[in-house]
């Protein structure tokens, strides 16, 4: 399956410009659990504009009714980014001192499970939690820095590229 550009700009122009606010195109899940994965696969598709359709196992929105559980649930999106072998985006858990802008980080508040996803808007020469600034839904944030939530834990998938 041939790989092509992920586009790390279009990601994070969309981050930037629907940080604060909600793209009408689709559904919020602000009173359905939190809606950070939602708006990190809309950056996502920002950045890479192919889905995948694979019943059960891909990620897609068409509809609140029509989408599939890795669009908008932060578990489910992390399983799809680090085992997709078909269309659509893909990534590798890396050290956050790899983190690249367009790339997604997710939050564990108890040290169990990973609830908040955050989309890299920008990170330093030596990528730490004191200069990698994300943007998410939820407690809506553009350009916060990563050092000012208060987490357990953090995961990093690094997108490496999207395949057709």
């Amino acid at each position: 399956m041939p790989v092509i550009y992920y586009n790390r700009n279009d990601a994070v122009k969309y981050a930037h410009k629907w940080a604060l606010s909600r793209n009408p195109r689709y559904a919020t899940f602000d009173k359905l659990g939190g809606d950070s994965t939602n708006f990190a696969s809309q950056c996502l598709y920002a950045g890479s504009d192919i889905m995948n359709f694979t019943p059960d196992l891909g990620w897609f929105y068409l509809s609140f009714t029509q989408r599939s559980a890795p669009w908008s649930g932060a578990a489910y999106l992390y399983q799809f980014l680090l085992q997709n072998h078909g269309p659509g985006p893909y990534g590798e858990n890396l050290p956050l001192f790899q983190a690249a802008p367009g790339d997604i980080i997710q939050l564990s508040f108890d040290g169990e499970k990973y609830t908040q996803t955050l989309v890299v808007v920008k990170a330093g020469d030596k990528p730490s939690p004191d200069n990698v600034r994300v943007a998410t839904h939820n407690e809506d944030a553009d350009d916060k820095l990563l050092s000012d939530y208060k987490y357990i834990s953090f995961r990093l998938v690094h997108i490496m590229g999207v395949r057709k």
